[in-house]
């Protein structure tokens, strides 16, 4: 095995990991899941560029005739990129001492104020960051709302 098929198979693990963790490990921390609320997905630009390169070495390897463990491990990052980019939906998840968000505990008590744009987007100031909270559903940001007036 080379090391380029080293470091996939280390990058395909690593994304493989975060899936897991995601999907099945973080509901469960931090207790019982009140609120899980779906947020809108970012640009897709980046995922496509990613995936397009991934793309072209998967030919290049193919056209010149490369390691077919290579091509394997190359189809494998496009398909876990495919899942995280296009599949996985972002969302927050709301627990009683605090909420997950971006895959980051943040504690309730660490708010020190909460807006709601003209936009439909939620801003929490934190003490030294803004959280832009956008909502897929517009008519989730009243069950958010009635959640974090109940937990204060």
């Amino acid at each position: 095995m080379t090391i380029t098929d080293l470091v996939l198979v280390l990058f395909i693990a690593v994304l493989l990991a975060f899936a897991i963790y995601d999907q099945f490990i973080m509901p469960r921390r931090h207790g019982s899941t009140l609120l899980s609320v779906p947020l809108l997905r970012r640009s897709r630009v980046d995922s496509v560029i990613f995936v397009g390169l991934v793309l072209i070495l998967i030919y290049n390897n193919i056209t010149s005739h490369g390691p077919q463990t290579t091509t394997w491990l190359l189809c494998g990052l496009v398909l876990m990129g495919l899942y995280l980019f296009w599949i996985r939906a972002p969302k927050i998840i709301f627990k009683q001492k605090g909420f997950f968000f971006a895959n980051v505990w943040i504690e309730y008590s660490r708010i020190k104020e909460m807006n709601l744009s003209e936009d439909g987007v939620l801003v929490m100031q934190l003490e030294q960051r803004r959280l832009l909270v956008r909502v897929r559903n517009i008519d989730d940001l009243e069950g958010i709302y009635k959640l974090l007036v109940s937990s204060q």
